[in-house]
């Protein structure tokens, strides 16, 4: 293990130092805090917020994401919206691009061994990673690392030395492990060593904070504790909450089909926006805005007095937009989905070529992508949700000509489909 790794990186842990907290530092805890699930221990960042100020040394503020997928929602963002409230504040942050951990597989949440990804795909979905994570962060007053960097040279004695560090009871406190454990559902080995190298990267980055979801927590954990054991000063943790996704229920994922991709077309992100219900939408602008508390209690205060949430959700929409595209497709997409929601028929329709005329709706929808399959798209027509020209059709049996025309399914799934013999 190298001289960078073992050594400190400030005051150490039980300074018996307390210095006076400033308007700033109280200012700067404030903006940490908010929309924040946790942060431990309140009173050690504010110390370390206070010396910052003293010796203009900046904060090493770490988040660490795995490229388990090659896309980013707005899920991913609630941190990072939170890592660059705090690079604004002027603190070096830490983009590390889990490239080693993620061929380990994070057993954060899950009740089952999750796969481990091959270099090839890890490779290939960092590519994109940090490009996206840029709509958010200032890139250049970003350090970007991968944790490779220190991993791979630990080698198999460095590894056995590091896991020495941590009893199998500490991994055992870990509520997944436990439950898994418990219900006789297998743990590999190599598991452990998930929460284990993730702690063992804020030792090698000296971190001061480390950022993560509320899932995060007890990694984020290890971390603290490795870095002690290494004889720095241990790092402190801000959990942020886990953004619930189009549903109001599970947590926004693509495998759930609930997300709102950064970098989906803007008339897109917008109408999901339009979505969510008026009790979710407070705290999407809590976790996504960059609205000032102020600011958000004024418009929250409106719509209690009277207002109509949807002029809210409205300008959520717009700010979401602006950030990850820009105003002008922001004004745009808010034309489309007021000209969708009295009828019309959105600008950016997919055109679709479909051949077999006459051919049957339910064959139509499924070819044209419209529905997964001829049977969701029967029950579509039940629930009369399908539309060909703004008319709507309830005949699951009704064969299609050759033609040009628009289908609709749903609120939000169009194309303008030329089928032909």
């Amino acid at each position: 293990m190298t001289s960078k790794v073992a050594s400190g990186n400030g005051a150490p842990a039980n300074s018996p130092v307390s210095l006076p907290l400033t308007d700033k530092v109280r200012e700067a805890l404030a903006i940490a805090k908010r929309g924040a699930d946790e942060l431990l221990i309140e009173s050690e960042f504010a110390q370390k917020l206070a010396r910052s100020e003293q010796t203009g040394k900046p904060l090493r503020i770490k988040l660490g994401l795995d490229p388990t997928a090659p896309d980013l929602h707005l899920g991913h963002t609630v941190v990072l919206n939170k890592l660059r409230q705090l690079q604004d504040l002027g603190h070096q942050v830490i983009f590390l691009i889990g490239d080693f951990t993620s061929m380990i597989g994070d057993p954060s949440g899950r009740n089952a061994t999750r796969p481990p990804l091959t270099r090839e795909q890890v490779e290939e979905n960092a590519m994109t990673y940090f490009r996206q994570a840029s709509l958010v962060l200032d890139a250049a007053r970003t350090e970007i690392r991968y944790n490779s960097e220190w991993c791979d040279p630990l080698g198999a004695r460095g590894m056995i030395q590091l896991a020495s560090r941590y009893t199998v009871a500490r991994m055992m406190e870990r509520d997944d492990f436990t439950k898994r454990y418990k219900s006789g559902t297998p743990i590999a080995v190599h598991e452990f060593l998930y929460p284990l190298m993730q702690g063992y990267d804020s030792v090698a980055l000296q971190s001061d904070l480390e950022l993560g979801g509320t899932d995060q927590k007890f990694n984020l954990l290890v971390g603290r504790e490795l870095q002690k054991d290494y004889g720095q000063e241990p790092q402190c943790i801000l959990t942020m909450p886990l953004l619930e996704g189009l549903d109001g229920v599970d947590k926004m994922s693509k495998s759930k089909n609930n997300y709102i991709g950064i970098t989906e077309a803007p008339n897109t992100m917008f109408a999901k926006l339009m979505s969510i219900s008026d009790t979710m939408m407070w705290k999407y602008f809590d976790l996504l805005s960059f609205r000032s508390i102020d600011e958000l209690a004024k418009l929250k205060a409106e719509v209690d007095g009277g207002a109509n949430p949807r002029d809210a959700k409205v300008a959520l929409g717009k700010e979401i937009v602006t950030r990850f595209h820009s105003a002008q497709a922001a004004d745009d997409a808010l034309a489309d989905f007021v000209n969708r929601s009295k009828g019309g028929i959105p600008d950016d329709v997919p055109e679709v070529a479909l051949s077999g005329a006459p051919l049957g709706l339910p064959q139509l929808l499924k070819q044209a992508g419209l529905c997964a399959s001829t049977s969701e798209a029967m029950r579509m027509v039940d629930q009369g949700g399908v539309r060909i020209d703004g008319a709507v059709v309830s005949d699951k049996g009704l064969q299609i000509d050759a033609a040009t025309f628009v289908v609709q399914v749903g609120k939000r799934k169009f194309a303008r489909v030329t089928l032909s013999a």
